[in-house]
């Protein structure tokens, strides 16, 4: 056999940049590429549709392979298994109990306890963990930040009793005072003096994180991706700080660190965002001159995001929590929390958590991912995306180092302002349609009611109300949430409002308008009612009439608006509210005939359904 190899395709040239840029120019036959294939990112920075080899040109973290500092391809060589965790809330011990045996037998493999620091005692934890053999579980707590270091006693106690390997336990303990600082709006530094004393206190447990970086909160706060890698970092590095100011060792204070972050559902970069997390915390870490290259890992809690969930449409929640366990899966985090679809609106069923259970179980044990140690990198587009994220978080963390750190940045009340300024703009995106809200602002079911459901207060309470009044903090409103209170105080009203299209000439421009109205009035609550067509506009009028409308959209093209719009405005006589689906070059002839509504893909959803509800008497 010959030792020479053949190449592939070598009669053909590889073509250029230059030459793909031409090709895409003629396909777009005149439109602008910026505008239509370039993608403009909340973060700060644009995505081109499509990368070469030659953009990770200079791209130093390209060249590590997984396992290897700075990490940016994950802490794991050989595998990608993670924790599937889900979390309990304590309020009996023995059922709290009862609850962690079975579903450890059903897929879980890391706990989370949530213990009220009033009843936290030995007794509780020996009740609560019994049966539950910890060197093979993940087990993490969390209480009152002032019971901590004794909740970290009583473990080791515990586990000295039991006579567990200590050596061998993994878990953590939720120690995060500024946390408390944004979400709650109260001063709680003195607290933070207790985190040596929790790190001396576990001091047998090696395996055991115990200061927490909650960047989770922002996330569900509606911060933008950037936000929560660049305060991420510096929340960490104010930990080190304190730590090593109080006299911990660098490298025992960068092992005892985890970071329980938030993922939305932005697929890509949500994958990039851990990459750039776990590349960027290397280098902090690094500057402390650990021990050991192993302390500048990043341990990462990835948990699915509430902010983007809804209670219209519940179940597209599984869809949105699956892409986003994908993205924190695929990104090599260490476990993962799936938020169960249920929770904006009620205390998450058995059915919904055995759901949220099965969402990582079958990116296992079906599509293998935990076999797949960064199965993105050398993707052009995960590297640039990783690259480019890291930047603007780099630049957001130095800028909170330069302002004093993160706790003087808490402490002014800047890092909650800026949070609750990107969920301002969010929510005014999501107004506007200019970000979807799949079954919400965009494709509702138009059938659906409430059933009586009702938010969640812990969901969508607004802002919070801080207990100093000192302080602002986070808003924790979901995105949905305004146009969920739109739509139940329409099922409240004694009727429920009919739109009724009144679809009219050209057949393409009616039906597309016509179906863009029943999705636009649809997200209000209001029964839409559709049609193929009419002759006239007096038909169409009758019609609207006979089925009892409060609402006739006349749908049809530009041009022939200027026909069809005002006869049918005056035929309908104030007999129901008038719309036009579109803004026609004729709209202001239109205005000066009386007609004052209008909906087109510029309108403001959610404005103008409140104005419409308002006129309708809701």
């Amino acid at each position: 056999m010959s030792n020479n190899k053949e190449k592939l395709f070598t009669e053909f040239t590889a073509p250029t940049t230059q030459e793909w840029l031409d090709k895409i120019e003629v396909d777009l036959k005149g439109a602008d590429f910026q505008k239509r294939l370039v993608w403009r990112t909340n973060e700060g920075f644009n995505v081109q549709p499509f990368y070469r080899r030659e953009d990770l040109a200079n791209l130093k973290a390209v060249d590590s392979l997984p396992g290897e500092f700075p990490f940016v391809r994950g802490n794991k060589k050989d595998n990608n298994l993670w924790f599937v965790r889900q979390d309990i809330k304590v309020e009996d011990a023995k059922a709290a109990n009862a609850k962690a045996l079975d579903i450890l037998n059903k897929g879980v493999d890391s706990l989370g306890f949530q213990i009220p620091g009033k009843d936290l005692s030995r007794e509780l934890i020996a009740t609560l963990l019994d049966g539950i053999l910890p060197q093979y579980v993940e087990l993490n707590f969390k209480t009152c930040q002032r019971h901590c270091v004794e909740l970290a006693e009583i473990l080791v106690a515990y586990f000295k009793e039991k006579d567990y390997p200590l050596a061998e336990l993994k878990g953590s303990i939720n120690f995060d005072p500024i946390e408390k600082i944004l979400k709650k709006g109260k001063d709680v530094t003195p607290v933070l003096a207790e985190g040596k004393a929790l790190v001396e206190a576990l001091k047998e447990l090696p395996g055991y994180k115990c200061i927490n970086v909650n960047s989770v909160s922002l996330n569900n706060a509606g911060c933008y991706i950037y936000q929560e890698l660049g305060y991420a970092l510096a929340w960490g590095a104010e930990y080190l700080n304190i730590l090593t100011e109080a006299g911990v060792d660098a490298t025992e204070a960068a092992k005892r660190i985890k970071f329980n972050m938030g993922v939305s559902e932005n697929y890509f970069m949500e994958i990039a965002k851990f990459r750039a997390a776990r590349l960027l915390w290397a280098q902090i870490v690094k500057q402390y001159e650990p021990k050991c290259d192993c302390a500048c890992q990043m341990h990462v809690c990835a948990i699915t995001s509430e902010y983007n969930q809804t209670l219209f449409d519940s179940y597209v929640n599984l869809l949105r929590s699956q892409t986003e366990t994908m993205s924190a899966a695929i990104a090599n985090v260490d476990s993962i929390v799936v938020t169960p679809f249920d929770k904006p609106y009620e205390q998450p069923t058995e059915f919904a958590e055995r759901i949220a259970r099965n969402q990582q179980l079958l990116l296992k044990e079906e599509a293998h991912f935990d076999k797949l140690v960064d199965v993105s990198g050398g993707s052009y587009t995960i590297e640039h995306l990783t690259d480019a994220i890291a930047q603007e978080g780099w630049k957001l963390f130095l800028a909170v180092e330069e302002a004093g750190g993160f706790l003087a940045e808490a402490l002014k009340g800047n890092i909650t302002n800026a949070v609750n300024a990107s969920n301002d703009k969010r929510h005014a995106a999501a107004a506007t349609r200019r970000e979807f809200i799949l079954g919400t602002n965009q494709f509702p079911n138009f059938t659906e009611t409430s059933e009586g459901k009702q938010p969640c207060s812990a969901c969508c309470c607004g802002t919070a109300t801080n207990e100093t009044g000192d302080l602002p903090a986070l808003n924790t409103q979901r995105l949905a949430s305004e146009f969920e209170t739109l739509r139940l105080s329409t099922e409240k009203a004694q009727k429920q409002p009919i739109a009724f299209m009144l679809t009219i000439g050209n057949l393409a421009m009616r039906q597309a308008r016509a179906q863009f109205s029943c999705n636009f009035l649809a997200a209000a609550g209001y029964k839409v009612m559709d049609n193929l067509g009419f002759k006239t506009v007096e038909e169409g009028v009758d019609a609207a009439l006979e089925a009892k409308a409060d609402i006739v959209v006349i749908c049809s093209s530009d041009d022939e608006y200027a026909e069809y719009a005002i006869p049918a405005f005056q035929y309908l006589a104030g007999r129901a509210m008038f719309i036009v689906a579109g803004a026609p070059a004729c709209s202001e002839d239109l205005k000066a005939a009386g007609i004052e509504n209008f909906i087109h893909v510029k309108s403001n959803q959610l404005e103008t359904l409140k104005a419409y509800n308002a006129k309708l008497g809701i």
